[in-house]
């Protein structure tokens, strides 16, 4: 058989292979969003609920009502960031992530809880409706920096493996004496 007539696809040009990679990423990054974003909503919808619930059951002032929703909505998040939205990331330092976490979290319930604070007691807004109003406005400045905080640092993603995959295997057409292959089998073409 000639060098050319192995019946394998030719490899793409580099720009075809950086578009599709950008697509890729813009893909991944997509449904990461959409991920983040379900079980974000579920957990504003559970600290809203719990907001309102301790609120309206208990004599607690309102931003000691909040932070204890807010904690709620942290411990529910948990879970479904790490089960459902970040699964597929690397779960070898679960301490050093809960820890991140906790942190970051709490860096998120200052944010959130600040704009209340700000909201009841700098300017007199109280009213069940403003507390409501400054409360998602609250989470919603906290959740955009807990989405950047939990994706760079607590829910790391694992190495591409992918690329590596593909540079391999393109290596061995060119050279199939050359290149042994990464999942131990002999080089050469298949």
């Amino acid at each position: 058989m000639g060098h050319g007539s192995s019946g394998a696809h030719p490899a793409p040009s580099a720009p075809e292979a950086s578009r599709a990679g950008m697509r890729g990423r813009i893909d991944r990054l997509v449904r990461e969003v959409v991920k983040f974003g379900a079980v974000g909503g579920a957990g504003v919808l559970v600290n809203l609920l719990v907001f309102n619930f301790v609120r309206h059951t208990t004599d607690l002032q309102v931003v000691r009502a909040s932070i204890i929703a807010t904690i709620v909505a942290i411990a529910f998040n948990y879970v479904g960031f790490r089960y459902f939205t970040y699964r597929d990331r690397d779960k070898s330092g679960q301490t050093r992530e809960m820890s991140l976490f906790l942190l970051f979290s709490a860096v998120g319930l200052v944010i959130e809880n600040g704009v209340l604070y700000t909201a009841t007691y700098g300017f007199g807004w109280d009213s069940p409706l403003q507390s409501n109003i400054f409360k998602f406005l609250g989470i919603g400045i906290g959740t955009l920096f807990r989405f950047w905080s939990y994706r760079s640092w607590v829910f790391r993603a694992l190495p591409a493996r992918e690329p590596l995959t593909r540079a391999e295997t393109f290596l061995e057409h060119e050279h199939p004496t050359a290149v042994p292959r990464a999942d131990g089998a002999p080089a050469g073409r298949r």
